[in-house]
Parts: structure tokens; sequence; C-alpha cells
């Protein structure tokens, strides 16, 4: 028998966020979730924006601490999912942040609905279409109000249900949350690496080299064009687009950007100019620099550009980059939004150690980087193997 069904705004809250003026952000502080930080499932800090601490004395209503539910109250229809409105991470840092308008925050406030079983019924497919398909807004953007997610109906099961299911589903959770510590342990240690050799130049031996007109001896700079080879995106036309999977993956942006491997949401059967599994992608449109991997062979949009090492130090060439443009736009021009071309990136130097220094290091990150793929690939299983599991929970389908 089927359970009846109560609003969610019986249980809880749904609250926008505040609308903090542009000249009020700094350089360091408190950070502050607009919706480009809330992504399928974390809440990331990539961009992120800092307002003083004394923010802080703001509404506790608008504060954001662990174990938060989270929801977009803006973003895309449904046609990119990635983007779409509607939705929800759950918040799993420590530091306080200060919530920006149109991102959402649910406050729980009877004991009725546990907390986490919330944030997974959001998590459901079926549930976020249903926001996305009555959302309001443009042809570009949608939009759905706190009272719009208030209305959402939850099945009206008692609590000890409600928290064997989360109980279930969190268990997955801990095991991808596991892996992602693992995952940024393993790539500190390699730029932490790279920068006590080649930024403080404290590497093997350093005691015996001199330095001669700031660089070790024997060492020399090189432009990009001599260290990889470069491909530049090229945009085919929107009407080989799909979302079905059809073609090759397709990417134009930063849109689908992880932590270090893009994820695919569109794919394109006119293929133009390819990058290979195992290739960085180089944002070349704002913001300029921003880096990523792909891990199968894809299509490349207009604002992206793919790198190979042509030395077969690609994991070398990944972590320089990485400390090269450890701060977006730092390259290019353009009067509206900073770009770069490919005669730029041709042109732009970089510093090139001696061969069996740069063989050393190659040697040591790339099995860092082995270690991180595998460690990637396993949560994407972990992934769908609980998004299987998530709706046949929820319904009663396989009983906990």
């Amino acid at each position: 028998m089927k359970a009846e069904t109560i609003p969610l705004g019986s249980y809880a809250n749904v609250i926008s966020g505040f609308a903090f003026k542009s000249n009020d952000f700094v350089d360091a502080g408190v950070p502050v979730l607009k919706i480009a930080n809330i992504k399928h499932e974390h809440v990331v800090f990539d961009p992120i924006q800092y307002l003083p601490t004394s923010f802080l004395s703001i509404d506790n209503k608008y504060h954001v601490r662990n174990g938060d539910v989270m929801i977009c109250l803006t973003g895309s229809h449904l046609s990119q999912p990635n983007s779409v409105v509607g939705r929800v991470a759950m918040y799993r840092h420590d530091r306080i942040a200060l919530l920006n308008q149109r991102a959402g925050r649910i406050i729980v406030n009877d004991e009725k609905l546990d907390k986490d079983y919330l944030y997974y019924y959001l998590r459901q497919k079926d549930v976020m279409y249903q926001l996305a398909l009555n959302a309001g807004g443009s042809a570009n953007q949608a939009n759905i109000s706190p009272r719009d997610v208030e209305k959402v109906l939850l099945p009206d099961i008692d609590i000890d249900h409600q928290q064997a299911i989360s109980k279930c589903l969190k268990k997955y959770d801990d095991l991808i949350g596991n892996n992602n510590r693992r995952i940024s342990l393993l790539e500190e240690a390699a730029r932490e690496l790279y920068k006590e050799w080649f930024v403080r130049f404290r590497f093997p031996g350093h005691e015996h080299v001199n330095i001669v007109d700031g660089v070790p001896e024997g060492w020399h700079t090189k432009p990009l064009i001599d260290i990889a080879d470069l491909t530049m995106g090229q945009s085919p036309k929107s009407e080989f687009y799909n979302q079905e999977g059809e073609g090759l993956p397709f990417h134009q942006g930063v849109t689908n950007y992880g932590f270090r491997f893009v994820s695919h949401e569109t794919w394109c059967t006119k293929q133009t100019r390819l990058a290979e599994s195992g290739d960085i992608l180089f944002s070349v449109r704002a913001p300029v620099g921003r880096l990523n991997i792909t891990l199968d062979k894809m299509i490349l949009g207009r604002g992206l550009a793919s790198m190979r090492s042509k030395g077969g130090c690609q994991s070398f060439l990944f972590y320089q980059l990485k400390s090269v443009f450890f701060k977006e736009d730092m390259i290019g021009g353009g009067a509206i939004y900073a770009s770069v071309t490919k005669k730029d990136l041709e042109n732009f130097e970089l510093l090139v150690p001696t061969n069996s220094l740069l063989l050393e290091f190659e040697e040591f990150a790339s099995n860092i980087d082995a270690q991180i793929r595998t460690l990637h690939l396993s949560n994407q299983n972990l992934i769908e193997a609980r998004d299987l599991l998530l709706p046949k929970l929820m319904s009663g389908e396989i009983a906990v």
C-alpha cells in the first residue's frame, strides 16, 4: 500500500540567500556560497568568493553549516542536467559559510523528518525533474521559489523508516567521500613536491647547482608549442548536439569540469577538433586557464584547448600548469570577457628542468595520477550503484 503524502513545508522551511553587494567581497574571509558552488551532491569551493568575518553577524538563517541541505533556486532547464534548477547538495565542510541569493537552504524544524532522508529524497531524478518542469524564467534561465520547494510531497513514513533508508544510502556516500579525501591527499602530495623541486628549487642535489639568472644552471624556458601538442577547439553547429549519448562527448567550456576529470552531459555526431583520453583540457575563454583532464576521446568546442606533452611527461605538464595558472584569467585579452588565442598559448613560456629531474618527478607523479584515476573510477561505480538503489528504496520496491 502506497504511503500517504505530506508537503515538505509541513516539516521544513526553504530560504533564499542574502543579496550581498559586489563591493563587499574581499580576498579572504568567510566563504560565500552561490548557485555555481552547488553541484549535484557536492558543494565546491572552486570558484569561491569571500566576505569579511563581520558579516557573520547577519541572521543565522543565512549561515551554512556542515550537514545542511542546499538547493539551487536558479539554474538551467532540463536540457542541461548538470546545471539544472532544483539540483540538491549537502554541505560537507567544517567551516561556516554564508548563503548568497538564489542559493537555497532547507531548514528542518520538525523531528518527524530526518535531514539525510530529505536530502536523498530530493536527489531523485523524478523530484528534481518535476521542480524543473514547473520552473519559470526565460529560455536560458529557470527559476523556482522557496514555496515551490515546500510544496514537494514527501511520503508520510515514520522517522525510523526514514533513517533506515538514509543509513543504507549513506554507506555509499561514506565510501565515495573517503575516496575523494584520498584523491585530495594524493594530488596535494604531487603538487607539494612540484613546488618543492620546481618553485622553491629544493630538488635532489640542489646544494651543488648554481643559480644563474634566477634559475638553476642547466634549466631553460621554452614556448608551450615546443613542449606540448596543442589543439584549439572548434564548435560544430548545435543541430549535431544531443543528450542521448550519440557520437562523442562534446565540451565547449568549464560547465562540466570536476575536481580533476570532466563529466559528460552533451554528445555530438559531427567530429571537428578532438582530444584524446588523458589529454589536459585548458579553458581559453573566461575563466581562462582552468584545467581538467578527459578520460575519454571527446570533441573540443571553441572554449577549450587540449594539451599533450611531446616528451611523454603528461603528469609534469599538468602540475606545472596547475602551478603557473594558480589564478584565472592570467593571460589573454578581450573587450567583454577574457579569452586567449592559439598564438598566445603557443608562445607562452614554461620553465624546463634537466631531463633527469623531469623524469624522476614524472615517475612519482604518474604513479600518483594512476591511483587518482582508479579511485575516481571506483567512485563512478559507487555512484551508479547508489543511484540505481535510491528510487527503489524510496518507493519500497526494495526493502531496507
